[in-house]
């Protein structure tokens, strides 16, 4: 887990090497400075000489302005490196999930990558932060300050060995405890997320139907669940202080016991014993050791925190994506012929079980420029076979071909790039109009940007607002109405001049003539391209040169219109229920 986050240092490590450098100059510096003070009692106040008090004096500021110089500078290239990091764990995250297929983003809601983006990369950063100065300081500090504490009076140094084993064990006790818990509270982080997510993008539904109560409530429910295990890990994590302070004061009531005892046993001769300055020190460096123990408890305490943050940033960037380049890839489709030869398909882990197929023997032959009408129920499978044309999920048995060759045989940015999909669920993004539409084509002219508009009927709303292609969408297309969102969605679309267009249900939000206009549009506009037209509407795959039936993931027949009014019963009874004996197009 370390050895992967620790791969998004690069360019700061640097900083992340002089740090730790700075830090130990600036720990030999504090530790210095009670030598310093020691001698400047024994041999300049003690005796009453000035000279001496003067040259102790100017020794000591010296030491002390490297020490500052020291402490600075660790903690600015500390910090610096610390944001570099997190900086770069953002990138790498944001990098790794736009890498995803289909199948990998289906396993880390919305919700959790956010909260891993925010909230668990922060935790990281603070903690690198701490780690590059404290994880450093605490260890040398406490052990050059027992070295000298045993070079001035070993015997009185030897009791704080005896405090370590209590230290070790109380704290490590407290992690074990405390981790699992910081585990569930992220857990708990992503359903909080989730709900203000959800409750801030149907933030119109919410209020149309007055439950804004009811979602008070449940944003309430995980707060609690959050606060209730956050309280009982802070309950735990409060033994730190108690377990650090019995150790650190102990061992100062013995200092002063011994110490105390040495100096009237000497009379304060250093020959024979512990003098005033001696001990001074000594004080000094337990006062060190007591800071040293505090910064180990509070970097149990950030461990605790940051080890659930780190295990939940590892599973994103060490998830690979399952759709990549084979060897030597495909760099030209040639046409938009598709052949579905023999396709099976299944979700997740569970594809060896053929009871779970969600597509199950798929045989199609698609001539590129035809239209291809895709009826069926909801559940049927229709988007799921679709999305298997761009590569955005693999077929788990048989092969689907385009052009002849296997979409696994070619680069994906080359298939995808011949291949334009309007989902099921048309998604906009913040930004003009225009900026929204040239995601099909970042050269797109203003001429192509408007005939596109034009063919899908987008041309009418655009023009009677008042900035026209630069009026402002706001997050997800809020501002605008379903099917005007779905009209620009299929405008993006047309700008790619793909050689596949498939629409998954993509005019459902549109009036009946629209939707008319817009198939015979495409029919002229774009002949040559292969058109994939999935809809709940029997006028809008009448006119198609293929009409396939699906259920449960099969294709129940496949015919022209007429043929299909003829033989299938699913077909004739939507035709029926829908058009009731009308003329298709009227």
């Amino acid at each position: 887990m370390v050895k992967t986050l620790m791969g998004s240092i690069r360019q700061y490590k640097k900083q992340s090497i002089l740090t730790p450098l700075f830090v130990s100059g600036e720990v030999l510096m504090e530790i210095i400075v009670p030598l310093i003070m020691a001698y400047l009692i024994d041999r300049g106040i003690e005796p009453g000489n000035m000279n001496e008090v003067l040259r102790y004096s100017v020794y000591l500021s010296c030491f002390v302005v490297v020490q500052l110089f020291f402490g600075v500078m660790s903690s600015r290239l500390g910090a610096y490196a610390s944001a570099g990091f997190a900086h770069n764990l953002r990138s790498d995250i944001y990098r790794k999930v736009q890498s995803f297929s289909f199948s990998n983003i289906d396993k880390f809601s919305t919700a959790s990558i956010i909260t891993r983006l925010t909230t668990d990369i922060n935790n990281v950063q603070f903690a690198y932060q701490f780690m590059l100065r404290l994880v450093f300081r605490a260890p040398l500090m406490m052990t050059f300050a027992l070295i000298v504490s045993f070079g001035i009076d070993s015997d009185i140094s030897k009791a704080f060995l005896l405090f370590i084993p209590f230290l070790a064990i109380g704290l490590g006790a407290i992690l074990k405890v405390t981790y699992p818990i910081f585990d569930r509270v992220f857990q708990n982080y992503d359903k909080l997320n989730n709900v203000v997510q959800e409750n801030v993008r149907g933030i119109r539904v919410v209020k149309s139907f007055d439950r804004a109560d009811y979602e008070q409530k449940k944003f309430n429910k995980v707060s609690q669940l959050i606060y209730r295990e956050y309280s009982k890990a802070e309950k735990i994590l409060a033994f730190n202080s108690p377990v650090m302070l019995i150790t650190s004061y102990g061992y100062i009531i013995i200092i002063s016991w011994l110490g105390a005892k040495a100096i009237v046993a000497s009379g304060n001769n250093i020959a024979l014993g512990l003098t005033t300055g001696q001990l001074l020190s000594l004080f000094i460096y337990a006062q060190q050791i007591l800071i040293s123990l505090m910064i180990i408890s509070i970097l149990f305490v950030i461990v605790a925190i940051s080890r659930a943050s780190m295990k939940r940033i590892t599973e994103i960037l060490r998830e690979d994506s399952n759709i990549i380049n084979c060897e030597n890839p495909v760099y030209e489709v040639k046409n938009g012929g598709i052949i579905f030869d023999n396709v099976s398909f299944v979700y997740g882990k569970d594809s060896d079980k053929q009871d779970k197929n969600v597509l199950e023997n798929i045989n199609v032959m698609i001539n590129s420029g035809e239209s291809v009408g895709i009826l069926g129920a909801t559940g049927s499978a229709k988007s799921s076979l679709v999305q298997l044309i761009p590569r955005l999920y693999d077929v788990t048995s048989g092969s689907v071909k385009i052009g002849g060759v296997d979409v696994r045989d070619y680069d994906i940015a080359t298939l995808r790039e011949a291949v334009s999909l309007v989902l099921q669920k048309n998604e906009l993004f913040s930004g003009t109009i225009k900026e929204n539409l040239m995601w099909g084509n970042q050269d797109a002219t203003q001429e192509e940007i408007e005939a596109a508009c034009r063919l899908a009927k987008a041309n009418e709303f655009i023009e009677a607002k008042p900035d026209k292609y630069d009026t402002y969408i706001e997050q997800g297309g809020a501002n605008i109405s379903g099917g005007q969102k779905q009209r620009l969605c299929i405008a993006r679309a047309l700008l790619k001049k793909p050689k596949i267009l498939i629409l998954d249900d993509s005019t459902s939000a549109v009036d009946t003539k629209t939707d008319a206009y817009i198939q015979a549009g495409l029919a002229s506009y774009i002949p040559e391209t292969t058109k994939i037209i999935i809809s709940q509407r029997v006028s809008s795959v009448c006119n198609a040169d293929k009409i396939l039936i699906m259920e449960d993931g099969k294709i129940k027949d496949m015919g022209k219109h007429d043929e299909l009014l003829e033989r299938s019963e699913i077909y004739s009874q939507l035709y029926e229920s829908q058009l009731k004996g009308g003329a298709v197009n009227e």
